[in-house]
């Protein structure tokens, strides 16, 4: 199976672009890239057309220069590829930019999968979340990328374990994907993103099926979000994994690529 990437918008979207069939979209988390779904790519584009993207300012892609939102990147690139409605599977920042999608182009979506996520409008409550948050906008204040990354790690951990509870490989992997990100952005550089409005709202009107897999280590907060979106779309269902925090498909493979088969099986 190639991995090599493909290129949108004169070099400004990197995707990676495999298999064949039904189209599935897989977006990553803030500050990671589509390294992320590497065990969803080989397991799923065996059977559907897999498409995992960069997003803009993300791992190969280029920084914003202009306005933007990454759903309208999204809704650009599926069309320039003649693909939709997909399913749209998105963890932490892409279960956002998945629920924009269905809000803001509902005809190119045909379901949606979200990880740790509600909308793209967070809401954080847990004193734990707030005093992360809290060094993680520090150390960007500061232009400290190393205590920076030590702030995003804990995410990944969450608040119930150690570093050194985490499988080594996984810290790695997303500590190189944060990393390469993080050193493609300078302090004080404008931040181009342009929100989705009133999306909590709106989520009354997302009519296709929603699956939330949090893993059950993950802040009661992102779990929260995520319970409450499916609470609220017309289709909304949980499903929970066991010894995974934030990135649960990188964490347990296995559980989450099993939840998602059944559940694209189910459509």
């Amino acid at each position: 199976m190639s991995e090599e990437l493909s290129w949108f918008e004169d070099g400004r979207l990197a995707y990676l672009d495999v298999g064949a069939g039904e189209p599935i979209v897989l977006l990553h988390g803030g500050f990671l890239d589509h390294r992320l779904w590497r065990s969803q790519i080989s397991a799923f584009a065996e059977g559907y057309r897999v498409i995992a993207l960069d997003s803009r300012g993300h791992g190969a892609s280029a920084n914003a220069t202009r306005p933007f939102r990454h759903t309208d990147d999204v809704a650009a690139l599926l069309r320039h590829l003649g693909l939709g409605p997909a399913v749209l599977v998105g963890v932490s920042m892409g279960g956002g930019i998945a629920v924009d999608t269905a809000l803001e182009h509902p005809e190119l979506v045909r379901a949606l999968v979200v990880c740790g996520a509600g909308t793209s409008q967070p809401r954080f409550t847990d004193p734990w979340a707030l005093e992360v948050f809290g060094r993680w906008q520090s150390a960007l204040a500061a232009g400290d990328a190393e205590a920076w990354l030590a702030a995003f790690e804990e995410f990944g951990v969450g608040p119930h374990r150690a570093p050194e509870d985490v499988d080594e490989a996984v810290m790695l992997l997303t500590r190189q994907m944060a990393r390469g990100t993080i050193a493609k952005h300078t302090k004080g550089e404008p931040d181009w993103q342009v929100p989705v409005p009133d999306t909590w709202a709106r989520l009354p009107s997302i009519t296709v099926p929603v699956l939330a897999i949090n893993g059950d280590l993950d802040a009661p907060d992102h779990i929260a979000m995520a319970e409450e979106l499916a609470r609220t779309v017309r289709n909304g269902r949980v499903a929970t994994i066991s010894g995974a925090a934030h990135y649960p498909n990188l964490e347990k493979p296995a559980s989450f690529n099993e939840i998602l088969a059944s559940f694209l099986g189910s459509l």
